[in-house]
């Protein structure tokens, strides 16, 4: 077995993808989100947001000496920063990303389109990553896996 999650795509690749077809199709034909004061709000708070945890992400894993990237050898299990509260932390921003897009674009088609998104990145990524994750490091991760959640 290769030393890596094997995970079946970047990440980032499985929300760009399915963000991108829904931006298309609002300019063929354009669905509203919510009303617009509401979708801008939502947007730009959703975006801020993940800005801040994504930053504390990498900052931790960086502290951590471990990779970011889900194809390189992890180093270790990282508990600290925002993996406190989250296992997937960057996922979770990239979700935030995703939808805050959306939002400020108002339009449905992208949300329609995330339920897809979150059974790939589960299914395709994360799954493979806590695989891997309790192979390599066994009762260590166990335990962190059973006192954080997966998502929030």
């Amino acid at each position: 077995m290769r030393d890596n999650a094997e995970v079946i795509a970047p990440p980032r690749l499985i929300y760009l993808a399915p963000l991108l077809v829904g931006l298309r199709l609002h300019r063929v034909l354009p669905v509203a989100f919510r009303p617009r004061r509401l979708a801008r709000i939502l947007g730009w708070a959703l975006l801020g947001s993940a800005t801040v945890v994504e930053i504390w992400f990498v900052l931790t894993m960086a502290r951590a000496r471990t990779p970011i990237n889900p194809t390189r050898p992890v180093a270790r299990v990282v508990t600290s920063g925002p993996f406190r509260w989250s296992r997937n932390p960057s996922y979770l921003t990239f979700t935030m990303i995703y939808t805050g897009i959306a939002s400020l674009v108002n339009t449905l088609w992208p949300m329609l389109l995330l339920p897809m998104t979150l059974l790939i990145i589960q299914r395709g990524v994360i799954e493979r990553e806590e695989r891997y994750l309790e192979q390599k490091f066994g009762e260590e991760y166990l335990r962190y896996k059973g006192r954080v959640r997966r998502w929030v």
